[in-house]
């Protein structure tokens, strides 16, 4: 059994040192978004990325298809049971497998992939800390060899507590729930938005993921850091005792760096807003603050 260290995160360094090994399935899943002033579609795959080389032994998971309910009007939500297991297993990933996951964009699509399988009761994944511009950044080689693993059993065993759903954020509001909104303060302030009102759910404190990583390979800072940036964006990481937490954003993706963080400084999982701000924003029944 491959043995994954503890946390979230696992290191370039030992990702190199255990490629090949039968029980590892590397997963690509890289992606953009786009400016919510630019022209629609702002959601895009980058398998042409892939292509053109990834880490040895990657797979790709396209964000927007594979792990995505195509028949939801919300974009981007979380796919059935049914699918994820389809999916997955056919690229080879397993119960028995062990998951590490890169994109290059402050890992927030690797980010959501990790949600995924631990919504569904799967907890052998982590993300490879500072993706793709670490690996490349330690000198390390890609290919463009795409691999093909025997087809595998995955068991989705859902997990409702990570997932939260408008109505149940609604009913959160004034209860101390904690509303951690990771867009950019233009969106938060309600200067931009991708939906057809501009603002944030009531209460709500913004911490834009970004604050959260390294600007130059898109590590996370250091526990002690982290408080420090929550701290500084207006959350009492101390008081967090007994409270629920609750991440957002546009779409459910780049919430995740947050959560993480929130993860790596306090130990806490925050529960992820799946519809975020494309389903409430699009609501003209739910309040707003602007």
């Amino acid at each position: 059994m491959l043995e994954l260290p503890e946390g979230p995160l696992v290191s370039a360094a030992w990702l190199a040192a255990n490629l090949g090994h039968p029980q590892l399935r590397v997963v690509d899943i890289r992606g953009k978004v786009l400016p919510p002033t630019d022209p629609k579609p702002h959601y895009l795959a980058l398998r042409e990325d892939y292509d053109a080389g990834h880490i040895p032994g990657a797979i790709y998971i396209d964000w927007l298809v594979d792990i995505v309910d195509l028949d939801n009007p919300v974009p981007v939500q979380v796919a059935p049971p049914a699918q994820i297991a389809a999916v997955l297993g056919a690229l080879g990933i397993g119960d028995d497998s062990a998951i590490v996951i890169y994109d290059d964009w402050y890992s927030m699509f690797a980010g959501r992939l990790l949600w995924v399988l631990r919504y569904y009761g799967f907890e052998r994944a982590r993300i490879l800390n500072g993706g793709l511009l670490r690996w490349l950044a330690d000198g390390r080689a890609l290919t463009t060899e795409a691999p093909a693993y025997p087809p595998a059993v995955f068991t989705p065993r859902p997990q409702p507590h990570l997932r939260k759903e408008a109505d149940q954020v609604l009913a959160a509001l004034g209860t101390g729930t904690l509303l951690i909104d990771a867009r950019n303060e233009r969106e938060f302030r309600g200067e931009e938005s991708r939906a057809a009102r501009g603002g944030h759910i009531p209460g709500a404190v913004n911490v834009f993921y970004q604050s959260l990583l390294s600007a130059d390979d898109h590590t996370y800072a250091s526990p002690d850091e982290l408080r420090a940036r929550f701290a500084a964006a207006g959350v009492d990481l101390a008081g967090l005792e007994g409270r629920e937490v609750v991440a957002y954003c546009n779409g459910g993706v780049s919430a995740t760096p947050a959560a993480l963080a929130l993860e790596l400084a306090t130990g806490k999982r925050a529960a992820l807003y799946d519809g975020s701000w494309n389903e409430w924003g699009n609501d003209a029944a739910r309040p707003l603050e602007r």
